[in-house]
């Protein structure tokens, strides 16, 4: 079957054509859109149309839907322009880059509280949902050689997670034949918290996945909790049950904000943890980190090796050739930030989220789902019965008018007939961007609130996609 896949409403069939005030002579005014020019073009020229169709895009600071970094200092950025040519894969040419990625997941090891960060085993990855599949297909081969080990089948496996759950594990379990068993999420039961566990979990479960961040709402799933529930179904079962920590946001605020809550490598049932570089770790995209409590939590045909300067690299990947600026700009925040850095942009982000949502809870129309407490991300919902006039979706539409984006999406399968809306908050929203925001917020709420009929039911812009 033919497919066509648009990737913007406004784009045309017709050729790109060249303003002419940079036109030069003897040189084509009109390109092709879809196939390759017949000629060359100066750089100028082409930069020049790349430069103006990409303005067309939104301004990245004022994107509340994204989790993803948008801001870094000059020099973090002169260094990402030296480096731009560096590969990741290539250990034997970048053997220095190499070893500063092996000092990164080694300060997540302890950072996370693995009992002995020498024993640990980690790998940079393109971003949490490569991660995420590394972290899987570990569980899989680890209960596969168990299962075989045992005399028993080992072709039936299942995965457990929260429906909340974030779409590269439903793609996980897809791509690589394993079932997902969704524990739904409800209004007593907003996250995963080890309740009814037991109906899930058997003898083919892989693992559970825990989110430290839920992408809905910003919340912590109680890692404790599930650990204990899974305590007891091995008490009672005999079923030895790993987890995953999803830790693509909260991995990199837990330790900083929230250093007493028990989810990381000091509960004995977690086996890997993976964190997104380039959401609360402040790289720009594409970045993440995966770290396994120890050797025997990542089985060894699963591992590479990879000899460079006479010694033995381990490699665990989907990819092969990726960048490896992300992570010397991984390293140089690390450096530059240190503990207490840290420390201190994640807590200004959560104080920004927790004032955003106070107001925003404040309002009328708003009931909100979380607040920011967790990690600096909040959700609200329209207070039921407020009025039949408009809904989030027309909100979303008049705060795009100002520029801002605000999803507007359903909630999972279980609720899905609630409809919110989630602020993320990063480095570089500030409070004054905060309360600029709050001032178009109340403008819009206004004029929403003012409609003498309800909006049309048609041309809404269509539910937001994590």
């Amino acid at each position: 079957m033919n497919r066509s896949y648009r990737t913007s409403a406004h784009e045309t069939d017709t050729a790109v054509e060249l303003n002419p005030v940079f036109s030069r002579p003897g040189e084509s005014t009109i390109f092709p859109r879809f196939t390759l020019p017949a000629g060359e073009s100066l750089p100028s020229t082409a930069y020049q149309i790349v430069h103006d169709e990409a303005m067309l895009d939104g301004n990245s600071r004022l994107n509340l839907a994204t989790f993803v970094g948008t801001w870094m200092e000059p020099e973090a950025s002169r260094l990402y322009a030296e480096t731009f040519d560096k590969n990741m894969i290539d250990k034997d040419e970048y053997p220095q880059t190499a070893l500063i990625e092996t000092r990164c997941w080694r300060m997540l090891a302890d950072l996370w509280n693995a009992p002995d960060a020498e024993k640990a085993v980690g790998t940079s990855t393109i971003g949490s949902s490569e991660a995420c599949m590394l972290g899987g297909l570990a569980l899989k081969r680890r209960w596969q050689h168990a299962r075989r080990a045992a005399g028993l089948p080992a072709d039936t496996p299942n995965l457990v997670l929260s429906s909340a759950v974030q779409v590269c594990w439903e793609k996980f379990c897809n791509y690589w034949d394993v079932e997902a068993r969704y524990v739904p999420i409800s209004q007593e039961h907003p996250v995963l918290d080890g309740h009814d566990l037991d109906k899930y979990v058997d003898e083919n479960t892989i693992g559970v996945v825990a989110i430290m961040g839920v992408t809905y709402t910003g919340a912590y799933e109680p890692v404790a909790a599930i650990a204990a529930a899974l305590d007891e179904i091995q008490a009672q079962r005999g079923f030895d049950v790993p987890i995953h920590v999803d830790g693509a946001s909260g991995g990199m605020v837990a330790p900083f904000l929230q250093p007493e809550t028990s989810w990381d490598f000091r509960l004995p049932r977690v086996a890997s943890i993976n964190t997104s570089g380039h959401k609360y770790g402040l790289v720009y995209p594409g970045l993440g980190w995966i770290v396994w409590r120890d050797e025997d939590a990542l089985p060894a045909d699963l591992v590479f090796h990879v000899s460079y300067l006479g010694g033995d690299m381990s490699s665990f990947a989907l990819n092969f050739s990726r960048p490896g600026a992300q992570v010397l700009l991984q390293y140089y925040l690390f450096l530059r930030l240190g503990f207490e850095g840290y420390r201190s942009v994640q807590a200004t982000s959560r104080d920004v989220a927790l004032y955003l949502s106070a107001e925003i809870g404040a309002l009328e129309p708003f009931t909100l789902l979380s607040e920011g407490a967790d990690i600096p991300v909040f959700a609200w919902r329209l207070t039921e019965g407020y009025t039949d006039k408009w809904n989030l979706h027309h909100l979303s539409e008049r705060l795009r008018m100002n520029g801002w984006l605000v999803p507007a999406y359903p909630l999972p399968a279980s609720l899905s007939e609630v409809t919110v809306q989630r602020i993320v908050v990063r480095n570089g929203f500030t409070r004054d961007l905060a309360s600029s925001f709050l001032t178009d917020l109340k403008k819009e709420v206004a004029y929403l609130d003012s409609l003498l009929a309800p909006m049309p039911a048609d041309g809404q812009t269509p539910a937001f996609h994590h």
